[in-house]
């Protein structure tokens, strides 16, 4: 797992500040930091921006410069990735150059709760330092970047800032794909939808769960009243509007047992999806916590998997399944399985380096090497 902080002792810097970072002294501009990975001697040359270093020795020059010295390690961090620094010190990895899983961290509060999520919700109010962050971020991001997460919390919770940030990545990033992951419920309001809608943002898309086709089940799993209500009412909304749409569902033991008969509901109910995710479970967040309650062995609703995306196959929808070891998984799904870990938390376990299969595997989450299907077994 790729670290995404470190820490050290931040001097002439009074608000969070976001930046790039290289190596090459010639890169260094008005919005990029040098990266000094010596302990000791601090660089003759002149900088005039700011510089991030292992050095624990300090100086006239270093006081005249905003930067952060005695950084604990540096090593993570390569040419053109993008940093926030707090005043406290703290570096925080928020756009990695070489990744293609790179988003847009927006807020930690959520009007759901939902009992496998990976990031729980908090009762903050940090839309706006967040905004402020995001776009600084927005303005350093490359432009030939092919694809952009918003994640959360809930985005939709950022009220007008929302659109405003949809408005920004249209002018700067025209061309990069956009992928928010939304509980959708906030989209069972009009209103909401025609602010994002008049923005005519054609390569945005909202990925929305929706975990059974009765209302009871959803509402339990997502811990919220009446959310499954509020869901398929914004999904319809949405698609009213000519909002592009994907349906999310993790696997897990309290989803499976409708798997089908949700499938089922998709093609009947909603038909406009333009892309159905089937997710396996990440054993992070609340997931710990409620293990009994959501654990089942990917080997164990193997029919259920294959009847359900042989269906919507079928039936012409648009159907992938994300989060899967190939060796857990009927070979006729391969075709279906994408590797869709994101990188800085995405690992493999020993058994995986005998394995045929391990480039075209999805593998695991570093947080599931804790929890994983007993039958993990190299592909030879």
């Amino acid at each position: 797992m790729i670290p995404l902080k470190t820490r050290g002792k931040a001097v002439n810097i009074d608000k969070d500040i976001v930046i790039k970072v290289t190596r090459d002294i010639h890169k260094i501009s008005k919005d990029t930091f040098y990266l000094h990975e010596d302990y000791i001697q601090l660089p003759e040359f002149e900088i005039n921006s700011g510089i991030i270093s292992l050095s624990r020795k300090e100086n006239g020059f270093i006081d005249n410069i905003p930067g952060v010295y005695n950084v604990l390690n540096l090593t993570h961090l390569e040419d053109g990735d993008i940093i926030s620094i707090s005043p406290n010190g703290l570096i925080m990895t928020i756009f990695r150059i070489n990744s293609y899983h790179n988003s847009l961290f927006v807020t930690d509060r959520c009007n759901s709760n939902c009992l496998m999520c990976s990031q729980p919700p908090k009762n903050k109010d940090d839309i706006e330092e967040f905004f402020y962050i995001n776009s600084e971020l927005i303005k350093l991001i490359p432009k030939e970047t092919t694809e952009l997460g918003i994640t959360g919390g809930e985005p939709t919770l950022m009220g007008d800032r929302f659109p405003q940030m949809i408005e920004q990545l249209k002018y700067e990033l025209p061309e990069t794909n956009i992928h928010v992951l939304t509980n959708g419920r906030s989209f069972s309001r009009k209103e909401v939808v025609k602010q994002i809608a008049v923005i005519g943002h054609n390569k945005l898309v909202f990925g929305i769960p929706l975990y059974s086709d009765n209302y009871q089940q959803h509402d339990y799993i997502v811990q919220a009243k009446d959310a499954f209500n509020q869901t398929v009412i914004g999904l319809y909304n949405a698609a009213r509007y000519n909002l592009r749409i994907e349906i999310r569902i993790v696997l897990h033991k309290l989803s499976i047992p409708s798997l089908l008969k949700l499938s089922k509901y998709i093609y009947k109910n909603l038909p406009f999806v333009e892309h159905i995710a089937l997710m396996g479970l990440e054993f992070t967040g609340y997931t710990p916590f409620n293990i009994d309650k959501l654990w089942i062995d990917p080997i164990d609703y193997q029919k259920e998997l294959y009847d359900s995306v042989n269906f919507l196959h079928s039936n012409n929808m648009n159907v992938s399944i994300y989060n899967h070891q190939l060796c857990t998984i009927p070979k006729e799904l391969w075709s279906f399985s994408t590797k869709s870990i994101s990188t800085w938390k995405n690992d493999y376990i020993d058994e995986c380096n005998n394995c045929t299969a391990k480039n075209e595997c999805g593998g695991f989450f570093t947080s599931s090497l804790k929890k994983h299907s007993d039958y993990i077994t190299a592909i030879t």
